[in-house]
């Protein structure tokens, strides 16, 4: 027989909601295995049994809202640090994008729970992704996910001559961060100076150490794409919904 697990971890493999979610689900007595009430945080479920959620958990699913970002330099993706602010201070109605075609109106208990799936550096600019709802972030920044993130990198070459090919291939595959190889990435040069990376992994300032590695200083980088969904015309500094339409 298959071992028991966490009702909670059980939940998000199901793809219904976070762990967190699932706790609080768990103890407001919004869940049911096979048919009873669970209340009890850690409670273990077979494989097989079957995980309902009650129809006030899915209505609170659905209120909770995705924010794209363009964040400018100066802004942590995170908590404030070293004085600066974090991206989620300009979340507020006076910076949402007038070319948002979203119905959603913006309340300011939206802004409750509103975590970045991922980060940008502060320097970095860009696409980042702010939500409520759990299976978003656990879908862009989750262990096993393979959710692509386009950048575009204006670069410097601090060594004579041009980059060589083989340091290109390099940066496509073939280099290792922190004692681990990286998973394959596409990079390509856009122009003299930009290069492009698509990364399915996105460890911390993975872009700039990579370049280092093979003489490159980056001296820009913006996020433009994540999944399916691009920044466009977003200006600096401001933000929209997710439309139902989009899909990372």
């Amino acid at each position: 027989m298959s071992e028991p697990v966490r009702l909670s971890k059980r939940m998000s493999e199901l793809g219904l909601c976070s762990r967190r979610e699932a706790d609080e689900w768990i103890s407001r007595g919004w869940v049911r295995v096979d048919g009873a009430v669970v209340s009890v945080l850690g409670s273990k479920v077979l494989p097989g049994q079957k995980i309902t959620i009650e129809r006030q958990a899915s209505a609170e699913q659905a209120q909770r809202v995705t924010i794209l970002l363009n964040k400018p330099v100066g802004y942590v993706s995170g908590q404030a640090e070293d004085g600066y602010q974090p991206a989620v201070t300009l979340v507020k109605a006076s910076t949402r994008w007038t070319g948002d075609r979203s119905p959603t109106r913006f309340q300011p208990s939206q802004l409750r729970s509103l975590v970045p799936a991922g980060r940008l550096d502060i320097d970095s600019v860009g696409l980042l992704v702010l939500t409520q709802d759990g299976r978003i972030a656990k879908h862009l920044i989750g262990e096993d996910s393979t959710v692509d993130k386009e950048y575009l990198v204006r670069v410097q070459y601090t060594r004579p001559g041009r980059l060589p090919d083989a340091d290109l291939k390099r940066l496509n595959h073939g280099l290792s961060l922190d004692g681990k190889p990286l998973r394959p990435a596409v990079v390509r040069w856009q122009n003299d100076d930009q290069l492009s990376f698509t990364l399915r992994e996105g460890k911390k300032r993975q872009i700039r150490r990579m370049c280092e590695l093979v003489g490159l200083k980056v001296v820009g980088l913006k996020r433009v794409r994540i999944g399916g969904v691009t920044l466009g015309d977003l200006p600096p500094g401001q933000w929209r919904y997710l439309r139902p339409d989009e899909q990372f």
